[in-house]
């Protein structure tokens, strides 16, 4: 079965350079939780490049959410910031990096209207 959470962050490691971040800096660690927390940490260098691993160390910005929500974020289905507004996604930190994150998230697709 196809994991979009480990899916986009292999992604995000093979992307390594993303000009959309631009001078973005710092740390976020993602912590999913299914019964146990998977973790993601990326870091952004200031000048565009992207790394990603597994580690458990601080970040500068902390975001969580069950590996529902964020397995729909990851997938293009649900956009962050509608998530955390709801209460299904919860960050802590510097609000600046995830805006920037927010940049490399899947666009949900617009409704007809």
């Amino acid at each position: 079965m196809p994991d979009a959470i480990a899916d986009f962050f292999e992604g995000l490691r093979q992307r390594g350079h993303e000009p959309l971040l631009g001078d973005a800096r710092g740390s976020l660690r993602f912590e999913v939780t299914n019964g146990h927390a998977e973790r993601w940490v990326v870091s952004l260098d200031g000048r565009g490049n992207i790394s990603v691993s597994h580690r458990g160390s601080k970040a500068d910005c902390v975001v969580r959410a069950h590996k529902k929500v964020f397995s729909r974020i990851a997938a293009g289905e649900l956009n962050a910031f509608a998530a955390m507004l709801r209460g299904e996604l919860a960050a802590e930190g510097d609000p600046t990096l995830l805006v920037r994150f927010q940049r490399l998230l899947p666009n949900p697709p617009r409704a007809n209207r």
